[in-house]
């Protein structure tokens, strides 16, 4: 009779073990506020009976990034992590305290995802990144960083990846997003610290800061079955998941800027197809009948735009990623955008 397979190794987070089959929420302790107040990095730990590989999902590095956070919800209640082999840790919110004060910062102005590795002791982001790649990035296979646009801008559901990794672009591909955009990591961030330690990092970027966006969510939740599917950590179970969407892929990007003041005018969608030179906006003059336009630097397409109407000059407008697909850019992230409507009958397809 053949032996039954091994358990999983019980794992180690902030001193809690967690055993194999096992699935429970640890509190890894932070610094406290000034008014003594404790502070915790919640950390969702799915350790699956079946050895398998460890993956963590993180979301709001900067505290006003809070599509991740759905995103997490609903990846935590999906039932295909029932059977799961592998590891799964989630952490929902990582900058604890710049998403209790609606802010991309910790609360002496930091940047979070410009702080990493971090120190033990170092400043509040120092201590707060060390943390996270001590406790969850420390002994992971793979990252995916949720992420969305800044205040007031709006990015394209894309992945953001070094694409020459070792099974890297596998695994974007996998994700399903309509832009793969091949980038180098920057000094500080997440994605580089992880580089540095072994662990490759997909950056899903979607949505704007502050703001839920359904389509972004869904995409996200079924981004990571998928890559969760393509690791071997989950089965597809009864209800498959839809097929994805072929991407989009980048090597590089710019921003189309400001070159006057004033209020914009017919702003050009995401996703849209632009030929360099093509007009994207006007610059108007609120006292006046003046208006400029500001034109593509570039052939590519839209993967990011500002959504507020005052600008100055020199303001980033249009983030377009370079990509020689030609016509076949704006039908494929058509057909991205029809496959997550939000207003479909058919419900929360990714369970």
């Amino acid at each position: 009779m053949a032996a039954p397979p091994p358990l999983a190794p019980p794992i180690r987070i902030a001193g809690h073990v967690v055993h194999a089959g096992e699935r429970r929420r640890v509190d890894v302790p932070l610094p406290s506020l000034f008014t003594q107040t404790s502070v915790f990095l919640p950390v969702h730990v799915l350790h699956g009976r079946r050895p398998g590989p460890r993956l963590f999902v993180t979301a709001a590095v900067h505290g006003d990034e809070i599509n991740g956070i759905a995103i997490i919800r609903r990846l935590l209640e999906s039932a295909l992590l029932r059977n799961l082999r592998g590891t799964l840790l989630a952490v929902p919110v990582v900058n604890v305290y710049g998403f209790v004060r609606h802010s991309r910062y910790l609360p002496d102005r930091r940047d979070l995802n410009r702080s990493f590795p971090g120190s033990g002791g170092g400043s509040l982001a120092g201590r707060l990144a060390a943390t996270l790649m001590n406790e969850v990035v420390a002994g992971s296979d793979l990252g995916i960083d949720l992420h969305t646009g800044a205040a007031h801008r709006e990015n394209l559901p894309q992945i953001r990846a070094q694409l020459g990794e070792f099974g890297v672009r596998d695994l974007a591909l996998a994700f399903g997003a309509p832009v793969l955009l091949n980038s180098e990591s920057r000094d500080g961030s997440l994605r580089s610290a992880a580089a540095a330690v072994g662990v490759p990092v997909l950056v899903y970027e979607a949505g704007e800061a502050l703001r839920f966006d359904e389509l972004s969510i869904r995409a996200g939740v079924r981004g990571i079955l998928a890559v969760m599917r393509q690791l071997g950590m989950v089965r597809d179970g009864a209800r498959r998941v839809r097929a994805a969407t072929p991407p989009l892929t980048a090597h590089s990007s710019t921003w189309a800027r400001a070159h006057q003041s004033g209020m914009l005018r017919l702003l050009t969608p995401l996703g849209r197809r632009v030929d360099k030179g093509q007009r994207l906006v006007y610059i108007a003059d609120p006292f006046g009948r003046d208006e400029e336009a500001v034109l593509a630097p570039t052939s590519g397409i839209v993967i990011g735009r500002t959504n507020l109407p005052l600008v100055t000059e020199g303001a980033a407008l249009f983030h377009i990623a370079r990509c020689g697909q030609g016509e076949l850019a704006s039908e494929l992230v058509e057909r991205f955008q029809s496959e997550f409507d939000p207003d479909d009958d058919h419900g929360e397809p990714f369970d």
